[in-house]
């Protein structure tokens, strides 16, 4: 694995997240990627090869296998991991759209030009979408494999010992699973890891959402302000003018009231 193009796709998927997604980023690729490659791997190895079972029949140890391990855990949280970081680089795919956007529209109107966007790693608009939208199918995707390891394997325990009595076994046959402890541990762990992932985008959404609504209320309270204050200034302009048009009026009837008794004086 390239190490260094990891790192970079993690910085720069890092500048466009919150805190959340910061901590979500770190779980993700140090507790669920790395445990992976450096140590799952290795604990799984060939399942089949290290099943066995106390019987020589033809085909029954295949049966068997099969039977309880349809789907490798391996293959299974790859699938998951794969799923649950795309997402996140569609952020990333984003912002290096709208950079393409304003780079064309400079070149088109000069440097001088009005931009399109203020800030293109703000998440407003439809970058807004985009992240929120990553979060949800995140959460989705961890549930669903959380869901299919519980509902595959009937729980996240590995017994020692497991019965089997599937064609073409002559009888119910034991069948022993190589280092059930270590998988249960590592199974455990990579379940709770998702759990924690899980939280963490909920509590990023809600923060966002809320945000969101917070800058909404905010700027229609502003808004109610300046209409309030517009519907004020307009009842003084009123006001001052009714006061303006009443004295024009006094002074119209005293000019014509003093004008009526110079013509009765003479």
């Amino acid at each position: 694995m390239n190490w260094i193009f990891l790192k970079d796709l993690l910085s720069g998927v890092n500048n466009y997240s919150t805190a959340f997604g910061r901590v979500w980023l770190s779980i993700v690729f140090l507790f669920r990627v790395l445990v992976y490659v450096v140590a799952a791997e290795k604990v799984w190895g060939d399942e089949q090869k290290d099943f066995e079972c106390n019987t020589d029949q033809p085909g029954c140890h295949n049966v068997c296998f099969d039977h309880y391990f349809p789907v490798s855990h391996i293959r299974l949280w790859a699938l998951q991991l794969i799923f649950v970081t795309c997402p996140s680089f569609l952020v990333v795919l984003h912002v290096a759209y709208r950079d393409e956007r304003e780079r064309k529209h400079h070149l088109k109107y000069g440097e001088g030009c009005q931009q399109l966007y203020a800030n293109t790693g703000k998440k407003r608009g439809g970058l807004w979408w985009t992240y929120v939208l990553s979060l949800v199918f995140k959460v989705g995707v961890d549930v669903t494999f959380v869901y299919l390891l519980y509902h595959i394997y009937e729980g996240y325990d590995f017994p020692t010992l497991v019965k089997c009595s599937e064609s073409p076994c002559p009888n119910v046959v034991d069948c022993f699973i190589s280092r059930p402890t270590e998988k249960r541990i590592f199974t455990i762990f990579m379940v709770v890891t998702s759990l924690v992932c899980i939280l963490l985008s909920l509590c990023e959404i809600l923060y966002l959402v809320g945000k969101r609504c917070s800058e909404c209320i905010h700027r229609m309270q502003g808004s109610q302000q300046i209409n309030k204050a517009r519907s004020i200034a307009n009842m003084n302009s009123n006001a001052h003018l009714d006061s303006n048009s009443k004295k024009l009026k006094e002074n119209i009837f005293h000019v014509h009231h003093n004008e009526t008794n110079s013509v009765d004086g003479c």
